[in-house]
């Protein structure tokens, strides 16, 4: 049977902005308890008081918040380097059976020349190529027979560094997720491997990205 406070925490789950600000005692409880009443009111089938609701959003903790945060923190505080490539080009492909072969030939372009920048990534039913946009005309030509679906110029990537034991912190990626979204920037793809992150944004907003960043690490 469902409470105001298992109402609460499935609320609080499903908006993470909201779940942060009311960890960081940022929020007024009174408000938003009144704010939350109507949508708790219709999930429970019955009237419920804003003070209830108030109770409940005090004595909410995030499982292992503490502990995590401590993790968390330490990672962070950790961040490797952060690397900015500019001047790339993005290409989204349908799936195919030559595919991978167009594939094959654009690494027999790039294997002599290791600075250049060049990500595949396949999907269930598209792959995306990320490339240093002055090999266009080669990536256009080992490609031609594929079905491209989208292609975008004048795009940035901000790779960062992860410490090896990354992958067993909770929230790490969501923490760069929010503070760029906090910050009213679009993400155009990312990309990662086990120990580096790394998005891709337009142009006009790596400044802005990789100030929000480099912030986390303070």
């Amino acid at each position: 049977m469902k409470t105001i406070a298992t109402c609460v925490e499935e609320i609080l789950v499903s908006q993470p902005f909201l779940e942060d600000a009311l960890t960081r005692n940022i929020l007024n409880y009174s408000a938003l308890a009144e704010e939350l009443r109507g949508e708790i009111s219709k999930i429970l089938r019955k009237p419920v008081k804003s003070g209830a609701i108030m109770m409940a959003l005090r004595r909410y903790s995030p499982p292992n918040e503490m502990a995590n945060k401590i993790k968390l923190r330490r990672v962070l505080q950790n961040l490797g380097d952060i690397t900015v490539r500019s001047n790339l080009s993005d290409y989204t492909f349908k799936n195919s059976n030559s595919l991978i072969h167009s594939h094959l030939k654009m690494l027999e372009v790039i294997k002599k020349d290791s600075h250049l920048f060049y990500t595949f990534t396949r999907g269930v039913h598209e792959s995306n190529v990320l490339i240093t946009t002055s090999l266009k005309k080669q990536i256009e030509e080992c490609y031609t027979d594929e079905n491209c679906i989208a292609s975008q110029d004048h795009l940035s990537a901000i790779t960062i560094g992860l410490p090896q034991n990354n992958t067993k912190i909770a929230g790490l990626y969501y923490q760069f997720f929010k503070r760029l979204a906090w910050k009213g920037i679009s993400l155009y793809e990312v990309v990662s491997t086990t120990n580096e992150f790394t998005i891709l944004v337009e142009d006009e907003n790596v400044d802005k990205a990789f100030s929000a960043i480099k912030g986390l690490k303070n």
